[in-house]
Protein backbone atom coordinates (compact mmCIF):
# COMPACT_ATOMS: atom_id res chain seq x y z
CA UNK A 1 0.00 0.00 0.00
CA UNK A 2 1.26 3.46 -0.50
CA UNK A 3 1.02 5.73 2.09
CA UNK A 4 -1.52 7.87 0.91
CA UNK A 5 -4.07 4.80 1.33
CA UNK A 6 -3.61 4.26 4.92
CA UNK A 7 -5.97 5.75 7.56
CA UNK A 8 -3.45 8.11 8.95
CA UNK A 9 -2.87 10.25 5.81
CA UNK A 10 -5.31 12.09 5.47
CA UNK A 11 -4.99 13.30 9.13
CA UNK A 12 -1.05 13.67 9.11
CA UNK A 13 -1.22 15.61 6.10
CA UNK A 14 -4.03 17.88 7.09
CA UNK A 15 -1.64 18.92 10.06
CA UNK A 16 -0.41 22.27 8.60
CA UNK A 17 1.25 23.22 12.38
CA UNK A 18 3.88 20.37 11.37
CA UNK A 19 4.85 21.68 7.67
CA UNK A 20 7.88 24.08 9.10
CA UNK A 21 9.61 21.11 10.64
CA UNK A 22 9.88 19.49 7.31
CA UNK A 23 11.34 16.05 7.16
CA UNK A 24 11.27 16.14 10.77
CA UNK A 25 6.72 16.60 10.81
CA UNK A 26 6.73 12.59 10.79
CA UNK A 27 8.95 11.67 13.39
CA UNK A 28 7.42 14.46 15.71
CA UNK A 29 4.06 13.37 14.16
CA UNK A 30 4.94 9.95 15.98
CA UNK A 31 5.97 10.67 18.86
CA UNK A 32 2.81 13.01 19.44
CA UNK A 33 0.70 10.14 19.12
CA UNK A 34 2.60 7.64 21.18
CA UNK A 35 3.11 9.74 23.45
CA UNK A 36 -0.23 12.01 23.58
CA UNK A 37 2.02 15.34 23.75
CA UNK A 38 -0.23 18.07 23.81
CA UNK A 39 1.96 20.99 22.95
CA UNK A 40 4.44 19.47 20.25
CA UNK A 41 5.89 22.63 19.68
CA UNK A 42 7.16 22.84 23.03
CA UNK A 43 8.64 19.27 22.24
CA UNK A 44 10.01 20.04 18.75
CA UNK A 45 12.12 22.89 19.76
CA UNK A 46 13.54 21.63 23.09
CA UNK A 47 13.95 18.01 21.21
CA UNK A 48 14.77 18.48 17.73
CA UNK A 49 18.86 18.08 17.07
CA UNK A 50 19.06 16.83 13.25
CA UNK A 51 21.35 19.06 11.23
CA UNK A 52 24.85 18.77 9.69
CA UNK A 53 27.53 16.73 12.48
CA UNK A 54 24.26 15.43 14.22
CA UNK A 55 26.35 12.43 14.77
CA UNK A 56 23.03 10.45 13.33
CA UNK A 57 20.78 11.89 15.78
CA UNK A 58 17.82 13.87 14.90
CA UNK A 59 15.99 13.88 18.15
CA UNK A 60 16.46 13.28 21.53
CA UNK A 61 13.14 13.41 23.87
CA UNK A 62 13.19 12.47 27.32
CA UNK A 63 9.50 11.96 29.09
CA UNK A 64 10.10 12.06 32.98
CA UNK A 65 6.75 10.90 33.83
CA UNK A 66 6.95 7.45 31.73
CA UNK A 67 10.86 7.37 32.91
CA UNK A 68 12.03 7.28 29.06
CA UNK A 69 14.04 8.57 26.94
CA UNK A 70 13.63 8.36 23.22
CA UNK A 71 16.79 8.61 20.59
CA UNK A 72 15.42 8.80 17.44
CA UNK A 73 16.23 8.65 13.69
CA UNK A 74 13.85 9.98 10.99
CA UNK A 75 13.78 9.48 7.15
CA UNK A 76 11.25 11.05 4.79
CA UNK A 77 10.95 8.77 1.19
CA UNK A 78 9.86 11.72 -1.53
CA UNK A 79 8.81 8.36 -3.83
CA UNK A 80 7.64 5.07 -3.02
CA UNK A 81 9.56 2.05 -1.90
CA UNK A 82 9.43 -1.44 -0.31
CA UNK A 83 11.34 -0.73 2.21
CA UNK A 84 13.50 2.09 4.19
CA UNK A 85 16.87 2.04 3.70
CA UNK A 86 18.08 -0.36 6.67
CA UNK A 87 21.60 1.88 7.32
CA UNK A 88 19.64 4.69 8.54
CA UNK A 89 18.98 2.55 11.18
CA UNK A 90 22.59 0.85 11.80
CA UNK A 91 23.63 4.65 11.84
CA UNK A 92 21.75 4.90 15.54
CA UNK A 93 24.74 2.90 16.57
CA UNK A 94 26.94 5.78 15.91
CA UNK A 95 24.20 7.90 18.01
CA UNK A 96 23.64 6.23 20.99
CA UNK A 97 27.59 5.69 21.15
CA UNK A 98 28.25 9.55 20.88
CA UNK A 99 25.22 10.39 23.18
CA UNK A 100 26.53 8.08 25.98
CA UNK A 101 30.36 7.66 25.77
CA UNK A 102 32.27 10.52 24.28
CA UNK A 103 33.49 13.47 26.23
CA UNK A 104 31.00 16.26 26.71
CA UNK A 105 33.49 18.70 25.84
CA UNK A 106 34.41 16.81 22.27
CA UNK A 107 30.86 16.77 21.02
CA UNK A 108 29.32 18.92 19.02
CA UNK A 109 27.26 21.68 19.91
CA UNK A 110 24.28 20.56 18.77
CA UNK A 111 23.87 17.52 20.48
CA UNK A 112 26.19 18.55 23.47
CA UNK A 113 23.14 19.74 25.52
CA UNK A 114 21.02 16.82 24.84
CA UNK A 115 23.91 14.57 26.04
CA UNK A 116 24.36 16.29 29.06
CA UNK A 117 21.07 15.94 30.11
CA UNK A 118 20.45 12.63 28.97
CA UNK A 119 23.24 11.66 31.11
CA UNK A 120 22.00 13.57 34.34
CA UNK A 121 19.24 12.15 34.04
CA UNK A 122 20.12 8.60 34.01
CA UNK A 123 22.61 9.89 37.07
CA UNK A 124 19.83 10.99 38.90
CA UNK A 125 17.88 7.75 38.75
CA UNK A 126 15.21 9.33 36.16
CA UNK A 127 15.65 7.34 33.39
CA UNK A 128 14.98 3.48 33.39
CA UNK A 129 13.81 3.03 29.82
CA UNK A 130 16.04 3.90 26.41
CA UNK A 131 14.47 3.26 23.20
CA UNK A 132 15.67 3.33 20.08
CA UNK A 133 13.56 4.90 17.22
CA UNK A 134 13.40 4.50 13.54
CA UNK A 135 10.30 6.45 12.21
CA UNK A 136 9.88 6.63 8.41
CA UNK A 137 6.94 6.77 5.95
CA UNK A 138 7.53 3.34 4.35
CA UNK A 139 6.87 -0.34 4.64
CA UNK A 140 8.57 -1.99 7.97
CA UNK A 141 11.37 -5.28 7.17
CA UNK A 142 13.17 -7.72 8.30
CA UNK A 143 16.23 -5.73 7.40
CA UNK A 144 15.71 -2.89 9.63
CA UNK A 145 14.19 -4.48 12.42
CA UNK A 146 17.61 -6.92 12.26
CA UNK A 147 19.59 -3.75 11.86
CA UNK A 148 17.80 -2.08 15.14
CA UNK A 149 18.06 -5.55 16.90
CA UNK A 150 21.89 -4.94 16.44
CA UNK A 151 21.48 -1.07 18.12
CA UNK A 152 19.90 -2.62 20.78
CA UNK A 153 22.82 -4.46 21.48
CA UNK A 154 25.13 -1.72 21.51
CA UNK A 155 22.47 0.30 23.54
CA UNK A 156 22.84 -2.59 25.98
CA UNK A 157 26.44 -3.12 26.29
CA UNK A 158 26.89 0.69 26.65
CA UNK A 159 24.17 0.71 29.21
CA UNK A 160 26.00 -2.35 30.71
CA UNK A 161 29.37 -0.61 31.21
CA UNK A 162 28.80 2.81 31.79
CA UNK A 163 25.49 2.42 34.20
CA UNK A 164 25.77 -0.88 35.09
CA UNK A 165 24.29 -0.19 38.63
CA UNK A 166 20.92 1.54 36.92
CA UNK A 167 19.26 -1.22 35.59
CA UNK A 168 18.31 0.43 32.36
CA UNK A 169 16.37 -1.18 29.99
CA UNK A 170 17.30 -0.95 26.56
CA UNK A 171 14.43 -1.07 23.62
CA UNK A 172 14.25 -0.84 19.93
CA UNK A 173 11.14 0.30 17.14
CA UNK A 174 10.93 0.75 13.44
CA UNK A 175 7.40 3.28 13.76
CA UNK A 176 6.90 2.73 9.37
CA UNK A 177 3.55 2.78 8.07
CA UNK A 178 1.94 -0.27 9.59
CA UNK A 179 2.62 0.53 13.04
CA UNK A 180 1.84 4.46 12.49
CA UNK A 181 -1.38 3.29 11.04
CA UNK A 182 -2.08 0.66 14.33
CA UNK A 183 -1.72 4.16 16.52
CA UNK A 184 -3.70 6.16 14.47
CA UNK A 185 -6.21 3.18 14.38
CA UNK A 186 -5.71 2.74 18.39
CA UNK A 187 -6.92 6.38 18.93
CA UNK A 188 -9.64 6.55 16.66
CA UNK A 189 -10.82 2.39 17.14
CA UNK A 190 -10.64 1.60 20.31
CA UNK A 191 -10.63 -2.14 19.63
CA UNK A 192 -8.24 -3.46 16.51
CA UNK A 193 -8.52 -7.14 17.66
CA UNK A 194 -12.05 -8.39 16.53
CA UNK A 195 -11.44 -12.08 16.59
CA UNK A 196 -13.66 -14.73 18.71
CA UNK A 197 -12.75 -15.44 21.55
CA UNK A 198 -14.50 -19.12 23.37
CA UNK A 199 -14.17 -20.09 26.85
CA UNK A 200 -15.98 -23.41 27.65
CA UNK A 201 -16.29 -24.39 30.97
CA UNK A 202 -17.44 -20.94 32.34
CA UNK A 203 -18.24 -19.34 35.64
CA UNK A 204 -19.38 -15.82 36.41
CA UNK A 205 -21.58 -13.07 36.67
CA UNK A 206 -22.81 -10.08 34.67
CA UNK A 207 -23.78 -6.38 35.99
CA UNK A 208 -25.31 -3.49 33.94
CA UNK A 209 -25.06 0.15 33.89
CA UNK A 210 -27.17 2.87 31.76
CA UNK A 211 -24.78 2.47 28.97
CA UNK A 212 -22.72 -0.54 29.52
CA UNK A 213 -22.76 -4.32 30.05
CA UNK A 214 -20.13 -6.29 32.28
CA UNK A 215 -19.00 -9.82 32.74
CA UNK A 216 -16.97 -11.24 35.42
CA UNK A 217 -15.04 -14.62 35.04
CA UNK A 218 -11.62 -16.00 34.81
CA UNK A 219 -9.18 -16.83 31.86
CA UNK A 220 -6.99 -19.85 31.41
CA UNK A 221 -3.65 -18.23 31.09
CA UNK A 222 -2.64 -20.61 27.84
CA UNK A 223 -5.33 -18.69 25.90
CA UNK A 224 -4.01 -15.23 26.95
CA UNK A 225 -0.69 -16.55 25.99
CA UNK A 226 -1.89 -17.41 22.45
CA UNK A 227 -3.78 -14.21 22.43
CA UNK A 228 -0.84 -12.37 22.77
CA UNK A 229 1.60 -14.51 20.30
CA UNK A 230 -0.77 -14.04 17.86
CA UNK A 231 -2.08 -10.20 18.31
CA UNK A 232 0.93 -8.64 19.80
CA UNK A 233 0.57 -5.07 21.31
CA UNK A 234 -2.79 -4.80 18.96
CA UNK A 235 -4.13 -6.02 22.44
CA UNK A 236 -3.61 -3.10 23.78
CA UNK A 237 -5.38 -0.63 21.47
CA UNK A 238 -7.51 0.75 24.14
CA UNK A 239 -4.39 1.06 26.37
CA UNK A 240 -2.54 4.12 27.01
CA UNK A 241 0.88 1.67 27.67
CA UNK A 242 1.41 -1.06 25.97
CA UNK A 243 3.67 -3.99 27.31
CA UNK A 244 7.20 -2.56 29.45
CA UNK A 245 9.05 -5.56 29.19
CA UNK A 246 10.80 -7.22 32.36
CA UNK A 247 14.27 -7.27 33.71
CA UNK A 248 16.05 -9.38 36.49
CA UNK A 249 14.88 -7.13 39.40
CA UNK A 250 13.36 -7.91 42.51
CA UNK A 251 11.74 -4.47 41.62
CA UNK A 252 10.64 -5.28 38.39
CA UNK A 253 6.79 -6.04 38.76
CA UNK A 254 6.62 -7.74 34.99
CA UNK A 255 9.62 -10.25 36.25
CA UNK A 256 7.64 -10.67 38.77
CA UNK A 257 4.90 -11.83 36.93
CA UNK A 258 6.79 -14.06 35.02
CA UNK A 259 8.10 -15.86 38.10
CA UNK A 260 4.93 -16.58 39.63
CA UNK A 261 3.55 -17.67 36.65
CA UNK A 262 6.28 -20.25 36.66
CA UNK A 263 6.86 -21.42 39.91
CA UNK A 264 3.47 -20.86 41.79
CA UNK A 265 0.88 -20.71 38.66
CA UNK A 266 -1.88 -22.41 40.51
CA UNK A 267 -1.80 -19.37 42.99
CA UNK A 268 -1.44 -17.08 40.18
CA UNK A 269 -5.32 -15.93 40.84
CA UNK A 270 -4.86 -14.84 44.04
CA UNK A 271 -1.79 -12.86 43.80
CA UNK A 272 -3.01 -11.01 40.75
CA UNK A 273 -5.31 -7.99 40.53
CA UNK A 274 -6.62 -9.58 36.71
CA UNK A 275 -7.37 -7.91 33.60
CA UNK A 276 -10.83 -5.44 32.62
CA UNK A 277 -11.04 -5.49 28.94
CA UNK A 278 -13.05 -3.74 26.33
CA UNK A 279 -15.41 -5.80 24.23
CA UNK A 280 -17.44 -5.29 20.93
CA UNK A 281 -19.77 -7.95 22.49
CA UNK A 282 -19.81 -11.02 24.42
CA UNK A 283 -22.26 -13.98 25.00
CA UNK A 284 -22.67 -16.22 27.68
CA UNK A 285 -25.08 -19.35 27.85
CA UNK A 286 -25.42 -20.05 31.39
CA UNK A 287 -26.54 -24.09 30.79
CA UNK A 288 -23.47 -24.90 28.43
CA UNK A 289 -21.49 -22.30 30.56
CA UNK A 290 -19.50 -21.34 27.32
CA UNK A 291 -19.32 -17.50 27.08
CA UNK A 292 -18.13 -16.03 23.51
CA UNK A 293 -16.24 -12.95 23.15
CA UNK A 294 -16.53 -10.99 20.32
CA UNK A 295 -13.15 -8.34 19.54
CA UNK A 296 -11.12 -7.48 23.08
CA UNK A 297 -8.87 -4.92 23.73
CA UNK A 298 -7.01 -4.75 27.70
CA UNK A 299 -7.70 -1.70 29.41
CA UNK A 300 -6.25 -2.73 32.07
CA UNK A 301 -3.16 -5.82 32.58
CA UNK A 302 -0.75 -5.20 29.91
CA UNK A 303 1.86 -5.68 31.88
CA UNK A 304 0.17 -9.00 32.92
CA UNK A 305 -0.74 -9.82 29.37
CA UNK A 306 2.83 -9.16 28.29
CA UNK A 307 4.59 -10.69 30.94
CA UNK A 308 2.27 -14.17 30.20
CA UNK A 309 2.74 -13.77 26.30
CA UNK A 310 6.21 -13.42 26.55
CA UNK A 311 6.95 -16.71 28.79
CA UNK A 312 9.21 -18.70 27.11
CA UNK A 313 6.59 -21.55 26.88
CA UNK A 314 2.93 -21.16 27.13
CA UNK A 315 1.68 -21.48 30.80
CA UNK A 316 -0.04 -24.83 32.48
CA UNK A 317 -3.65 -24.74 31.11
CA UNK A 318 -4.91 -24.48 35.44
CA UNK A 319 -3.37 -21.43 35.51
CA UNK A 320 -6.20 -18.57 35.76
CA UNK A 321 -6.31 -15.17 35.47
CA UNK A 322 -9.41 -13.02 36.89
CA UNK A 323 -11.23 -10.96 33.78
CA UNK A 324 -13.81 -8.30 33.59
CA UNK A 325 -15.04 -8.01 30.10
CA UNK A 326 -17.14 -4.39 29.35
CA UNK A 327 -19.22 -3.51 26.28
CA UNK A 328 -19.74 -0.05 26.00
CA UNK A 329 -20.54 2.19 22.87
CA UNK A 330 -20.69 5.65 24.43
CA UNK A 331 -17.28 7.06 23.21
CA UNK A 332 -17.24 9.51 26.76
CA UNK A 333 -17.77 6.52 29.00
CA UNK A 334 -15.15 4.29 27.23
CA UNK A 335 -12.65 7.48 27.53
CA UNK A 336 -13.80 7.09 30.87
CA UNK A 337 -13.45 3.50 31.47
CA UNK A 338 -9.50 3.62 30.09
CA UNK A 339 -8.63 6.58 32.14
CA UNK A 340 -9.51 4.95 35.35
CA UNK A 341 -8.99 1.44 35.19
CA UNK A 342 -5.17 1.86 33.75
CA UNK A 343 -3.23 1.58 37.16
CA UNK A 344 0.14 1.58 35.57
CA UNK A 345 -0.18 5.15 34.65
CA UNK A 346 -1.64 7.71 37.00
CA UNK A 347 -3.97 10.65 35.86
CA UNK A 348 -1.98 14.05 35.53
CA UNK A 349 -2.21 15.98 38.26
CA UNK A 350 -3.78 18.89 36.00
CA UNK A 351 -7.23 16.60 35.56
CA UNK A 352 -7.50 16.86 39.76
CA UNK A 353 -7.25 20.49 39.46
CA UNK A 354 -9.44 20.53 36.34
CA UNK A 355 -12.82 21.49 38.41
CA UNK A 356 -10.78 23.94 41.03
CA UNK A 357 -12.45 27.25 41.17
CA UNK A 358 -9.69 28.87 39.77
CA UNK A 359 -9.08 26.82 36.34
CA UNK A 360 -13.11 27.33 36.12
CA UNK A 361 -12.46 31.08 35.97
CA UNK A 362 -9.42 31.48 33.84
CA UNK A 363 -11.22 28.92 31.44
CA UNK A 364 -14.58 31.35 31.46
CA UNK A 365 -12.14 34.65 30.59
CA UNK A 366 -9.99 33.43 27.88
CA UNK A 367 -13.62 33.44 26.24
CA UNK A 368 -12.50 36.70 25.19
CA UNK A 369 -9.14 36.32 24.52
CA UNK A 370 -9.28 36.05 20.29
CA UNK A 371 -6.89 32.69 18.86
CA UNK A 372 -6.49 31.30 22.27
CA UNK A 373 -8.84 28.16 24.11
CA UNK A 374 -7.76 27.19 27.25
CA UNK A 375 -7.94 23.84 28.67
CA UNK A 376 -7.64 22.88 32.18
CA UNK A 377 -8.16 19.19 31.54
CA UNK A 378 -5.64 17.17 29.85
CA UNK A 379 -6.33 16.43 26.56
CA UNK A 380 -7.90 13.07 25.07
CA UNK A 381 -7.07 10.91 21.70
CA UNK A 382 -9.66 13.05 19.57
CA UNK A 383 -7.59 16.08 20.96
CA UNK A 384 -4.11 14.38 19.71
CA UNK A 385 -5.40 13.92 16.69
CA UNK A 386 -7.00 16.77 15.63
CA UNK A 387 -4.35 19.17 17.24
CA UNK A 388 -5.77 22.85 17.34
CA UNK A 389 -2.58 24.75 17.46
CA UNK A 390 -4.58 27.82 19.37
CA UNK A 391 -5.14 25.33 22.48
CA UNK A 392 -3.06 25.83 25.44
CA UNK A 393 -3.28 23.05 27.75
CA UNK A 394 -3.23 24.13 31.42
CA UNK A 395 0.51 22.37 32.21
CA UNK A 396 2.10 24.55 29.71
CA UNK A 397 0.30 27.11 31.15
CA UNK A 398 1.78 26.44 34.66
CA UNK A 399 5.02 26.10 32.65
CA UNK A 400 5.36 29.44 31.53
CA UNK A 401 4.22 31.30 34.52
CA UNK A 402 6.76 29.30 36.33
CA UNK A 403 9.39 30.66 34.57
CA UNK A 404 7.62 34.40 34.40
CA UNK A 405 7.73 34.80 37.95
CA UNK A 406 11.37 33.57 38.49
CA UNK A 407 10.94 30.11 38.51
CA UNK A 408 12.87 28.84 35.91
CA UNK A 409 14.20 25.47 37.51
CA UNK A 410 10.53 24.43 38.38
CA UNK A 411 9.35 25.62 34.80
CA UNK A 412 11.95 23.11 33.05
CA UNK A 413 12.55 20.47 35.47
CA UNK A 414 9.20 20.12 37.53
CA UNK A 415 6.35 21.73 35.40
CA UNK A 416 4.17 18.52 37.13
CA UNK A 417 5.06 19.28 40.47
CA UNK A 418 2.94 22.76 40.33
CA UNK A 419 -0.30 20.90 40.08
CA UNK A 420 1.32 18.19 42.96
CA UNK A 421 2.12 20.65 45.20
CA UNK A 422 -0.70 22.72 47.01
CA UNK A 423 2.33 25.58 48.08
CA UNK A 424 3.13 25.98 44.44
CA UNK A 425 -0.40 26.09 42.67
CA UNK A 426 -1.52 28.47 44.79
CA UNK A 427 1.57 30.54 44.16
CA UNK A 428 1.19 30.79 40.20
CA UNK A 429 -2.74 29.76 39.84
CA UNK A 430 -4.78 31.98 42.53
CA UNK A 431 -7.50 34.96 42.39
CA UNK A 432 -4.87 37.49 40.47
CA UNK A 433 -4.22 34.75 37.74
CA UNK A 434 -6.10 36.13 35.12
CA UNK A 435 -6.48 34.63 31.22
CA UNK A 436 -4.84 38.12 30.23
CA UNK A 437 -2.14 37.63 32.58
CA UNK A 438 -1.04 33.90 31.12
CA UNK A 439 -1.47 35.47 27.80
CA UNK A 440 1.54 37.47 28.24
CA UNK A 441 3.72 34.76 30.00
CA UNK A 442 2.62 32.48 26.86
CA UNK A 443 2.84 34.50 24.17
CA UNK A 444 7.14 35.49 25.50
CA UNK A 445 7.93 31.99 25.48
CA UNK A 446 5.85 31.27 22.19
CA UNK A 447 8.02 34.12 21.04
CA UNK A 448 11.31 32.50 21.59
CA UNK A 449 10.27 29.04 20.05
CA UNK A 450 9.33 30.52 16.96
CA UNK A 451 12.63 32.71 17.11
CA UNK A 452 14.48 29.19 17.43
CA UNK A 453 12.44 27.82 14.47
CA UNK A 454 13.08 30.51 12.55
CA UNK A 455 17.05 30.53 12.58
CA UNK A 456 16.71 26.32 12.72
CA UNK A 457 15.58 26.68 9.04
CA UNK A 458 18.25 28.82 8.24
CA UNK A 459 20.90 27.67 6.14
CA UNK A 460 24.20 27.79 8.03
CA UNK A 461 26.06 29.90 5.42
CA UNK A 462 23.89 32.37 5.18
CA UNK A 463 23.79 33.26 9.17
CA UNK A 464 25.76 36.03 10.98
CA UNK A 465 28.27 35.00 13.50
CA UNK A 466 25.94 37.20 16.32
CA UNK A 467 22.90 34.61 14.98
CA UNK A 468 25.30 31.60 15.01
CA UNK A 469 26.01 32.00 18.65
CA UNK A 470 22.34 32.58 19.44
CA UNK A 471 21.15 29.26 17.94
CA UNK A 472 23.83 27.93 19.72
CA UNK A 473 22.07 29.00 22.67
CA UNK A 474 18.61 28.39 21.89
CA UNK A 475 20.00 24.38 21.28
CA UNK A 476 20.69 24.35 24.87
CA UNK A 477 17.94 22.45 26.79
CA UNK A 478 16.15 25.00 28.98
CA UNK A 479 17.63 28.02 27.53
CA UNK A 480 14.11 28.40 26.23
CA UNK A 481 12.43 28.91 30.04
CA UNK A 482 15.99 30.52 30.98
CA UNK A 483 15.45 33.34 28.36
CA UNK A 484 11.34 33.77 29.23
CA UNK A 485 12.94 34.32 32.60
CA UNK A 486 15.10 37.00 32.29
CA UNK A 487 13.14 38.77 29.83
CA UNK A 488 10.53 38.87 32.40
CA UNK A 489 13.22 40.09 35.48
CA UNK A 490 13.28 43.27 33.23
CA UNK A 491 9.73 43.93 33.20
CA UNK A 492 9.84 47.40 35.31
CA UNK A 493 12.96 48.35 33.70
CA UNK A 494 11.11 47.95 30.01
CA UNK A 495 7.82 49.62 31.03
CA UNK A 496 9.86 52.09 33.40
CA UNK A 497 7.09 51.64 35.93
CA UNK A 498 7.70 49.78 39.38
CA UNK A 499 5.79 46.65 39.51
CA UNK A 500 4.52 45.76 42.88
CA UNK A 501 2.75 42.50 41.60
CA UNK A 502 3.49 40.96 38.60
CA UNK A 503 0.26 38.87 38.49
CA UNK A 504 -0.89 42.64 37.47
CA UNK A 505 0.96 42.99 34.33
CA UNK A 506 -1.03 42.28 31.16
CA UNK A 507 -1.35 43.84 27.66
CA UNK A 508 -3.92 46.76 27.87
CA UNK A 509 -5.83 45.80 24.46
CA UNK A 510 -7.41 42.00 24.31
CA UNK A 511 -5.29 40.78 21.60
CA UNK A 512 -4.24 37.66 19.60
CA UNK A 513 -1.83 35.34 20.59
CA UNK A 514 -0.30 36.60 16.77
CA UNK A 515 -0.46 39.80 17.88
CA UNK A 516 1.10 39.24 21.53
CA UNK A 517 3.98 37.51 19.48
CA UNK A 518 4.31 40.96 17.81
CA UNK A 519 4.63 43.23 20.64
CA UNK A 520 7.09 40.72 22.56
CA UNK A 521 9.70 40.17 19.34
CA UNK A 522 11.42 43.57 19.35
CA UNK A 523 11.97 43.16 22.71
CA UNK A 524 13.33 39.43 22.60
CA UNK A 525 15.50 40.65 19.70
CA UNK A 526 17.06 43.35 21.91
CA UNK A 527 17.55 40.32 24.65
CA UNK A 528 19.82 37.97 22.15
CA UNK A 529 22.81 40.34 22.04
CA UNK A 530 22.83 38.99 25.80
CA UNK A 531 21.98 35.36 26.18
CA UNK A 532 25.42 34.48 26.36
CA UNK A 533 25.47 35.25 29.87
CA UNK A 534 23.10 33.12 30.68
CA UNK A 535 24.65 29.91 29.77
CA UNK A 536 26.26 30.10 33.18
CA UNK A 537 22.08 29.04 34.67
CA UNK A 538 21.70 26.23 32.46
CA UNK A 539 24.64 24.28 34.01
CA UNK A 540 23.41 21.29 35.71
CA UNK A 541 20.02 21.38 33.76
CA UNK A 542 19.04 24.58 35.73
CA UNK A 543 19.28 23.48 39.06
CA UNK A 544 21.99 25.06 40.13
CA UNK A 545 20.33 28.98 42.38
CA UNK A 546 23.79 30.21 42.86
CA UNK A 547 24.64 29.96 38.98
CA UNK A 548 20.74 31.08 37.72
CA UNK A 549 20.55 34.04 39.95
CA UNK A 550 23.81 35.62 39.11
CA UNK A 551 23.17 34.85 35.12
CA UNK A 552 19.79 36.63 35.41
CA UNK A 553 21.50 39.70 37.41
CA UNK A 554 24.02 40.29 34.70
CA UNK A 555 21.31 39.90 31.87
CA UNK A 556 19.10 42.52 33.58
CA UNK A 557 22.18 44.90 34.01
CA UNK A 558 23.11 44.46 30.06
CA UNK A 559 19.38 45.20 29.01
CA UNK A 560 19.12 48.41 31.21
CA UNK A 561 22.74 49.65 30.09
CA UNK A 562 20.57 49.02 26.75
CA UNK A 563 17.60 51.09 27.29
CA UNK A 564 17.91 54.92 26.65
CA UNK A 565 19.69 53.31 23.16
CA UNK A 566 16.33 51.28 22.41
CA UNK A 567 14.48 53.76 23.83
CA UNK A 568 11.72 54.31 20.88
CA UNK A 569 11.31 50.24 20.63
CA UNK A 570 11.07 50.17 24.15
CA UNK A 571 8.68 52.77 24.71
CA UNK A 572 5.99 51.42 22.07
CA UNK A 573 6.21 48.53 24.06
CA UNK A 574 5.63 49.84 27.17
CA UNK A 575 2.22 51.67 25.66
CA UNK A 576 0.97 48.13 25.29
CA UNK A 577 1.18 47.07 28.74
CA UNK A 578 -1.04 47.53 32.20
CA UNK A 579 -0.03 47.09 35.53
CA UNK A 580 -3.35 47.67 37.24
Amino acid sequence: MKQEEYAFFPNYSSREDLAKYGDNALLLYTLQLKYSIEDIDEVATDSLVDGADDKKTDLVYIDLERSEAVIAQGFFSKKDRGEAPANKASDLNTAVSWLLTRQIEDLPDRIKSAARELRQKIEDDEITRITIWYSHNLPESENVRQELISVEHTLYSILSEHYSEKGIESHSLEVGLETLNEWYLGLTIPILMTDEIVINNCDGFSNNGTDWNSFSTSIHADILYELYQAHSTALFSANVRDYLGSRRSDSNINNGIKNTATETPKNFFVYNNGITALVNGFDYDAETKILKISGLSIVNGAQTTGAIGSLNEPPIESMLIPIRLIKCSNPDTVASIVKYNNSQNKINAPDFRSNDQHQKRITSEFGSIPQLEYTSRRGGSADIIRRNPNVLPSITAGQVIAAFHGEPSIAYNDKSKIWDSDRLYSKFFNDQTTAKHITLCYSLMKTIEELKIELLNTEEELMKDQEKNLLAFLRSRGSIVLFTTAISDCLENLINRRIANKFSVEFCRNISLDEAKILWRPIVNIGTSFVSQLNEGLQDGIKNQQRISAARTTFVSLMTAVRSANSEIVNAFAEEICNN
